[in-house]
């Protein structure tokens, strides 16, 4: 279709309006915060430094291939119902690939009321111990941070995620997870997605590969819908931190318990949290036991 053709502007103009819409919605962060773990000096401290290990970044690639338009998503998936829910649904990558020896480290910048927040300490310390991460950056976070976003997105350690534009449950029948009424239709799957994608690709100049909902709970219809946008649904394997709830020797507990190939998620918008004392003193025990943190690498 041609970039100018009707179709398209009627698709631009949808978009304003559900923007606006957007802005006005009020929706919950990932967690409350939980009392203060640590000053980011008091943190960096603590942890130890790895020995300087190159940092590999990818190869100059050719342009990704357009993904289908919205119009396209809904006539292909218009009135199809989802048969499951959850987590860890068949299509979302959960474990880094096969044979993989390291973990994965994933942090989620969720925004909204009592999310926008920075844990400056954590990312503190991935930079001091040259740990690699990858971030899921939502809409609202971008907007309440964009030089910390920038900053992220423009570190060779770090991977930039898709975490959504509304930070809701990925679903086509408005299904909830903790409260949060998911996306309703295969429509707002797509605006879920894709206008937060458009964000992401303005700030880091390449379209991210991944997506995690907000909450991380997807249905069926949702993850091919992700999928046929190119994007890989990723959920996890450990839950380092509750949703940011966890104080720091839970942190530690559950973040230490990894093995080959786990996918840990945790939070990078609640810095009174434990997320980053915790994971400060998981580091040295995951690298002493061979589990060296890698780049997420899921299918």
């Amino acid at each position: 279709m041609p970039a100018d053709g009707p179709r398209h502007r009627k698709f631009l103009t949808s978009r304003r309006a559900f923007l606006l819409t957007a802005a006005a919605i009020s929706l919950a962060g990932c967690a409350a915060n939980t009392p203060e773990a640590g000053t980011a000096d008091e943190v960096a401290a603590n942890a130890v430094a790895a020995p300087p290990t190159p940092v590999v970044t990818a190869a100059a690639q050719a342009p990704a291939p357009v993904p289908p338009g919205r119009d396209s998503i809904v006539s292909s998936f218009a009135g199809r119902p989802p048969n499951s829910w959850g987590l860890q649904l068949p299509g979302t990558a959960t474990r880094l690939a096969a044979g993989a020896q390291g973990v994965a480290l994933t942090f989620d910048c969720c925004g909204g009321p009592g999310g926008n927040g920075v844990d400056q300490a954590l990312i503190d310390v991935l930079r001091h111990t040259r740990t690699p991460a990858t971030f899921f950056l939502n809409s609202r976070w971008i907007q309440a941070n964009p030089g910390t976003a920038k900053s992220l997105a423009e570190d060779p350690l770090f991977e930039i995620g898709n975490h959504g534009t509304r930070h809701v449950p990925l679903s086509v029948s408005g299904r909830a997870a903790y409260g949060v009424p998911g996306t309703s239709s295969p429509a707002e799957v797509y605006d879920e997605i894709m206008l937060n994608q458009e964000a992401l690709h303005r700030l880091t100049g390449t379209a991210p590969r991944y997506f995690r909902p907000g909450t991380a709970y997807f249905d069926d219809v949702a993850v091919a819908i992700v999928r046929e946008l190119g994007l890989v649904p990723v959920s996890f394997s450990i839950n380092g931190d509750g949703g940011a709830t966890y104080p720091m020797p839970v942190v530690l507990r559950e973040v230490s318990a990894a093995k080959p190939g786990d996918v840990i998620i945790a939070h990078a918008n609640h810095p009174n949290g434990g997320t980053a004392s915790g994971i400060t003193r998981a580091l040295p025990i995951l690298r002493a036991a061979g589990l060296e943190p890698v780049r997420l690498a899921v299918t």
